[in-house]
């Protein structure tokens, strides 16, 4: 197949022209792309409702909310007793959270959007986390 794909790219006198050049290049891009595609890591994520009764069945359950700290005084109020470290801090102090590793961790925010992107961080680093979908405004409707 490799040889096919050679024989394509070379023109007759066996070098490459304009076309071929592009071709080639397109195509080592889309390969190398391809391959890189393995490395997108499925996080796992729950729904306000799910995690309202994780919180009662599982008393070693860590919230972890990252939204700013005046946002937990906000309009959608907070959760007692989570652990708040803002995205915007959490890759320096993700030290701070290594002694809960062994527990679940849900991660929220206002709408789950900050949530998502500390739930890639933290299970890139080895924690069992979990996105909360829909955030605090989901968890405020939910019974």
């Amino acid at each position: 197949m490799l040889l096919y794909i050679c024989e394509l790219i070379l023109n007759k006198k066996g070098k490459m022209n304009k076309v071929n050049t592009f071709s080639f290049v397109l195509l080592l891009f889309l390969l190398l792309g391809c391959s890189s595609s393995s490395n997108v890591i499925d996080i796992k994520e729950i729904s306000a409702a799910e995690l309202k009764a994780e919180m009662k069945a599982n008393p070693q359950l860590i919230i972890l909310d990252v939204r700013k700290p005046n946002e937990l005084t906000g309009e959608h109020g907070q959760i007692d007793s989570v652990i708040n470290i803002p995205v915007e801090n959490l890759k320096d102090r993700i030290n701070e959270l290594s002694k809960y590793k062994n527990n679940h961790i849900a991660v929220i925010c206002r709408s789950g959007n900050r949530s998502k992107k500390a739930t890639t961080l933290l299970t890139n680093n080895g924690f069992n986390v979990t996105n909360v979908v829909g955030g605090m405004k989901s968890y405020n409707i939910t019974d």
